[in-house]
């Protein structure tokens, strides 16, 4: 779909179903979701009331309070969050003797429906050791080539089924509008159609026009919606909440169609399985409770066939009870809930409501027709298919041949800045550079955040294949040298490079700092100017 054609179905609203409908029939390659309904009514049909809520819950690894709690619930999905590794270490085979384990559970259960595994493989695989690490979305961004973030995706892709994980929490598909947003890097720009293009652009490398494939994973667009759009609130000495971070979007619905439903349009079209639903409120209600935009625009207006999972405890946001909040949001249209340690509480919740009338069964149907069907495109539901990981792919992990993939991603991401003089293209008898700057020569900043960990740190990244650096991502060739600060001597530099804070300013001053799409190394004058 053209990127004019995406802005103008967003723009046009409740009034253009029918024309959303026929451009999503144009962009979309790869089978329909609902055409496994007639595979997925056998089985639900033979399903227990506590058979489809397990589906409909998801647990974190680590928060499992037994391993047999995926058979004993019926556990439709396992993550692992940012800082969720296997107890035995954070190697590929450490992940592959996990996730094949917690597989195999699932399939001990009476009808065998297999577990979605799910990580935030956001940059690369990255929570992995070995793993190839890409450079974040605001960098792929500035790249503006769909063709190379289709194949990052794929390459991340790989990694993931050489480890079993089969679900990734990918791509972020935010339009940042206030650079303090701690989360801005997650974004590929502040343009809609730029957002919308490389959107798709991954949901296609993630999960290939078939997604049945054993190489292919579910891919999950995020956050619906508005993430990128709250407005800044000043917060008491001492309060932990963030100014913007899981805030409030104040706009009407027409100014959030503009701008953040456009990537939804593209990921929709391009075949996105499952989406994940954003904490922020807009216009002071949460996202994970409104049933407008859940139901009567995603789903309805825009035809998305696949299944909604809210992000971490946010179901709970909703209301100060509990057992409110799950009937508000499993109403509205949440699918699955994501309850890392809290599941078996989810579970029980929801049977109630059930049982009171207050969540009706047709509802439940509804949530796990989409779960299954989703399942059943992906193959998990043949019996005759091995569902683990792919030890073929182990070969491949970390390899040259994804590593130049982010070197070309690396080179491309960067942006020149400022060109006095004419700076680049560097002279041939350039004999040093000076780059300056606190992430200068730390890769850990440079990664940024989910890198093994769930926030980042500062310092040595283990055993990550990220040609981050510019010297990694082969692109300087005269001699270096780095400090800390530009106010370091550099008067023998013939060029001084300084790079960017590695996170967007965070001051609680209500004055907004300048937008910008793409925020990376920035090349400066030659020294002395």
């Amino acid at each position: 779909m053209r990127r004019r054609d995406i802005l103008t179905a967003a723009a046009l609203g409740s009034t253009a179903p029918l024309m959303l409908r026929l451009a999503l029939a144009h962009a979309a390659t790869s089978r329909r979701l609902s055409s496994f309904d007639e595979r997925v009514e056998g089985l639900l049909a033979q399903m227990t009331l506590d058979e489809k809520l397990g589906q409909m819950t998801q647990a974190e690894l680590g928060k499992l309070e037994h391993e047999d709690d995926v058979e004993r619930y019926f556990l439709g999905s396992v993550l692992s969050g940012g800082d969720a590794d296997p107890p035995t270490g954070n190697g590929m085979r450490d992940w592959q003797r996990t996730i094949d384990a917690l597989i195999g559970r699932s399939q001990r259960t009476r009808l065998k429906i297999p577990i979605l595994y799910g990580v935030d493989a956001v940059h690369g695989h990255s929570n992995v050791e070995g793993a190839t690490l890409f450079p974040h979305n605001v960098g792929l961004g500035c790249t503006r080539d769909a063709a190379l973030v289709e194949a990052a995706a794929r390459v991340t892709a790989l990694e993931m089924r050489a480890t079993g994980a089969q679900w990734t929490f990918a791509p972020c598909i935010a339009v940042p509008r206030d650079e303090r947003w701690g989360r801005t890097y997650e974004g590929f720009a502040e343009d809609p159609a730029v957002v919308a293009e490389l959107g798709a652009a991954a949901v296609r490398g993630f999960q290939t026009q078939d997604l049945g494939s054993p190489r292919s994973v579910l891919a999950c667009a995020k956050h619906f919606v508005g993430d990128g759009g709250t407005t800044y609130q000043e917060r008491p000495q001492g309060s932990r909440a963030a100014p913007l971070d899981q805030g409030d979007t104040r706009v009407d619905e027409a100014t959030l169609r503009r701008v953040h439903l456009p990537g939804y349009i593209a990921a929709v079209g391009a075949g996105v399985g499952s989406i994940m639903v954003s904490y922020n409120s807009w216009n002071g209600v949460k996202v994970s409770g409104i049933r407008r935009l859940l139901t009567e625009i995603l789903k309805g207006e825009l035809g998305f066939e696949g299944f909604l999972i809210s992000d971490y405890y946010a179901i709970g946001q909703i209301d100060g009870d509990y057992k409110t909040a799950v009937m508000t949001s499993v109403n509205a249209g949440m699918d699955m809930a994501m309850e890392p340690a809290g599941y078996a509480r989810f579970i029980a919740t929801l049977r109630s409501l059930v049982e009171e009338g207050r969540v009706r069964l047709a509802r439940i149907d509804d949530a796990v027709t989409r779960i299954l069907r989703v399942k059943a495109a992906m193959g998990l539901l043949d019996t005759r298919r091995s569902q683990v990981s792919d030890p073929a792919l182990a070969r491949e992990f970390g390899s040259a041949k994804h590593r130049e993939v982010a070197r070309r991603a690396v080179r491309e991401s960067i942006v020149l800045l400022k060109n006095d003089d004419r700076v680049l293209p560097l002279a041939k008898t350039a004999a040093r550079i000076h780059v300056a700057g606190k992430a200068a020569d730390d890769i850990g900043m440079q990664c940024g955040g989910w890198t093994v960990t769930w926030q980042g740190k500062p310092g040595a990244v283990p055993r990550l294949a990220c040609p981050t650096a510019p010297t990694e991502a082969g692109l300087l060739a005269p001699t270096l040298r780095w400090s800390s600060s530009a106010k370091r001597p550099t008067q023998r530099a013939s060029v001084i490079a300084r790079t960017s804070r590695s996170r967007p300013a965070t001051s609680r001053s209500s004055k907004r700092s300048p937008r910008s799409t793409c925020r990376s190394s920035s090349w400066s004058t030659p020294a002395g100017r």
